[in-house]
C-alpha cells in the first residue's frame, strides 16, 4: 500500500481497499481489541443528508489511550487540541476511499514536545494501515 504524506501539511493520507464505513469499522474493531477507547464516530455525509445536502461518504473516528495521550498533555496542555486522535475516511470523485490522520511529528512539533513522545502517537499507525489494507482485519 502506498503512503502519501501531505507535504508540509502535517497529515498522512493512505488509500483504503474498503469503503469508508468498512474502513472505519475495521479500525474501530482493531482499536477496541487493543483496549483503545473509541470516543465518537461522526458521519458527515449522513449529517449532510439530514440537512438536505449531498456529499460523498465521509466519516471521522475519534479515539485515544489515556496512557499514551496523558503524558503529552501533561508536558504541553495545548496538545489537547490534537488529542484524542482522529482518523478521517472519505470517498473521492473516482469512488476511491482514502484515510488520513495527523502525523506524530506534526503533533509533537506543533506543541513543542520532545520527539521521543512520537512513539506514544505512532503506536496506532500499524492499526490504521491494517484497517485500510486488503484482507481481513
Amino acid at each position: 500500500m502506498s503512503e502519501k504524506a501531505a507535504s508540509g501539511e502535517g497529515f498522512i493520507e493512505l488509500p483504503s481497499a474498503h469503503s469508508v464505513t468498512d474502513t472505519l469499522d475495521r479500525l474501530e474493531a482493531l482499536l477496541k481489541e487493543r483496549g483503545v477507547l473509541v470516543f465518537c464516530r461522526i458521519n458527515f455525509s449522513a449529517d449532510a443528508e439530514r440537512a438536505g445536502l449531498a456529499m460523498r461518504p465521509e466519516q471521522l473516528l475519534i479515539f485515544g489511550n489515556p496512557k499514551a495521550g496523558t503524558p503529552l498533555m501533561v508536558a504541553a496542555p495545548s496538545a489537547g487540541l490534537d488529542l484524542p486522535l482522529k482518523v478521517l475516511a472519505w470517498e473521492d470523485a473516482n469512488s476511491r476511499t482514502w484515510i488520513a490522520f495527523n502525523s506524530a511529528n506534526y503533533i509533537t512539533q506543533r506543541h513543542r514536545l520532545p520527539t521521543e513522545m512520537n512513539a506514544n502517537l505512532e503506536a496506532v499507525v500499524p492499526l490504521i494501515q491494517r484497517a485500510a489494507g486488503p484482507g481481513s482485519s
